[in-house]
């Protein structure tokens, strides 16, 4: 069954007071050029239901990633759509499926969902030569990675490299905090959604004094963990006395007396 389908649409003004029509997609599982199995995320079905029709957009994404290559197609269909596109995470957007997630004119996260951003991965089999051309290959597809979470959250490309290096894990605040989300759901959409009034800095309030952002990588964790077990053991590890050559002559004089 394909993960793609319109299983919403409304009728909305927009700053004009013209009434347009919203239409709801989603997208979940793992993203693939191809569906194996039935249960895939492909560009095909996703750029066919995405032109089906017109207005305003909304995606929601609960996928881990997948292929980088179907990813990117999707993305450029979405930044290439002539409504507007909201994103909203609900569940994970990992790997490939963070990089859709930076297409969003807006981009708004569940406080209960999490963004993972890494580096790019294959398999590779042959000699040196073929494998120094997959790392070329990785590369370029690092940066053209880079790119996107740039241009929406303008960190500098060196620091996002660095955060793709450690695999990095970002709750919904960390992720607005870092400009990858714009907003998270039920805090920063309230007041858009009900049109109510007054209600948005009391709630962004009630969540900043009982939320910490949370920034998390698997590798400097790792890291840690070893700098820590590596001081215990330099602690507890007893120096070797040394002892000088009377010291020695003293002892094996001592010792004839029992020989």
């Amino acid at each position: 069954m394909d993960k793609f389908w319109n299983f919403k649409e409304r009728k909305l003004k927009n700053d004009k007071g013209e009434e347009t029509t919203e239409r709801i997609l989603v997208l979940q599982g793992t993203i693939a050029e191809d569906s194996w199995f039935g249960d895939e995320a492909t560009p095909a079905v996703f750029k066919e239901e995405l032109n089906a029709g017109k207005g305003d957009i909304t995606v929601w994404i609960n996928s881990p990633g997948g292929d980088c290559f179907a990813a990117a197609q999707i993305y450029n269909a979405l930044k290439e759509y002539k409504g507007k596109v909201t994103i909203k995470v609900d569940g994970i957007a990992c790997s490939a499926a963070s990089v859709i997630a930076m297409s969003g004119d807006e981009v708004y996260m569940s406080p209960v969902s999490m963004m993972m951003i890494h580096n790019p991965a294959t398999g590779a089999f042959g000699d040196h030569v073929e494998l120094a051309k997959v790392i070329e290959m990785l590369d370029g597809v690092k940066n053209s990675i880079i790119n996107a979470y740039h241009i929406r959250t303008n960190i500098s490309r060196n620091k996002l490299s660095k955060m793709m290096d450690d695999e990095t894990w970002m709750d919904a605040v960390k992720a607005k905090e870092l400009h990858f989300a714009d907003g998270i759901l039920g805090v920063d959409t309230k007041t858009k959604d009900s049109g109510e009034q007054g209600n948005e800095e009391k709630e962004e309030g009630i969540w900043e004094d009982t939320s910490k952002p949370c920034i998390f990588s698997q590798k400097k964790q790792d890291l840690a963990v070893v700098n820590k077990i590596t001081a215990s053991i330099k602690m507890q590890a007893k120096p070797k006395k040394e002892r000088s050559v009377s010291e020695c002559m003293e002892r094996l004089f001592n010792l004839k007396k029992f020989i």
